[in-house]
């Protein structure tokens, strides 16, 4: 399990200290020029992030950090609050592929893997999706029943696939007669601990249930496949509930 917190991090206007030598140092000012920052030296008082390439950046980064910042230390990731992950872009949809510092090599190899898989209409359709959420939230007032509306048109062949180059050019007729996505009562029952024996149905209903309800012999590592934000019950605690609204996925621990 990472011990690294996902997030993005908006920068543009804002200062951020970059001290660096030679190519690693210029590498690390393109990448904050690249969204807007503002590149300031180590006694601006208003940063909260900073990038350090420095040959010895020990004190530098011991520095830093007494003053609240976050710091990231090129090459070194025991001295990092924070990496930085291998990028794809496609408009607005930014893709952060991060091994916490590991090897960012592979993340550099994951990344350029992706870049062959994802058409370039990515983002056109995250923009469109962008514009059309007004109109989205007006036919389905409820967000759970927009949610599973959204799962079922950008799931694997649907109207929305975000693979299907297509999709972009989709998105008006959709929402003229989107329909709301899968509620109801499944149950998987586990063929082992390990979560790549999944099968992709199977995948896909955790990753769309609103509700989980789990022996209490599922292991984490299963029921970090479901979403973040479901509900979650052990089976005696309540128990799978017919009137919960949207989907209920039952998980049963392998026998």
């Amino acid at each position: 399990m990472t011990n690294s917190l996902p997030l993005f991090h908006r920068v543009a206007g804002q200062p951020v200290i970059v001290l660096g030598e030679g190519e690693a140092g210029e590498a690390k000012r393109r990448l904050v020029e690249r969204f807007g920052a503002v590149i300031v030296g180590e006694d601006n008082g208003e940063a909260r992030l900073a990038f350090v390439a420095l040959a010895e950046p020990e004190a530098v980064a011991a520095r830093l950090k007494a003053r609240g910042l976050l710091v990231n230390v090129t090459d070194r990731p025991d001295l990092c609050d924070f990496t930085v992950p291998s990028l794809l872009e496609r408009g607005p949809v930014q893709i952060a592929v991060g091994t916490g510092g590991v090897s960012a090599g592979l993340a550099k190899a994951l990344r350029l893997r992706l870049e062959t898989m994802l058409p370039a209409s990515l983002g056109a359709l995250a923009e469109g999706l962008g514009r059309a959420r007004g109109a989205l939230r007006a036919r389905f007032a409820d967000g759970a029943e927009r949610r599973r509306a959204l799962d079922a048109a950008l799931a694997a062949g649907g109207i929305l696939d975000p693979l299907d180059a297509a999709s972009a050019a989709r998105v008006d007729a959709w929402l003229a007669g989107a329909a709301a996505g899968t509620a109801g009562l499944a149950e998987i029952v586990l063929r082992s601990a390990d979560p790549d024996d999944l099968t992709l149905r199977e995948a896909r209903l955790l990753g769309s249930a609103d509700l989980v309800v789990h022996d209490a012999a599922v292991p984490v590592e299963i029921l970090l496949r479901a979403r973040a934000d479901a509900s979650r019950r052990e089976i005696g605690d309540g128990g799978a509930d017919a009137t919960f609204p949207g989907l209920t996925v039952v998980l049963r621990a392998p026998r």
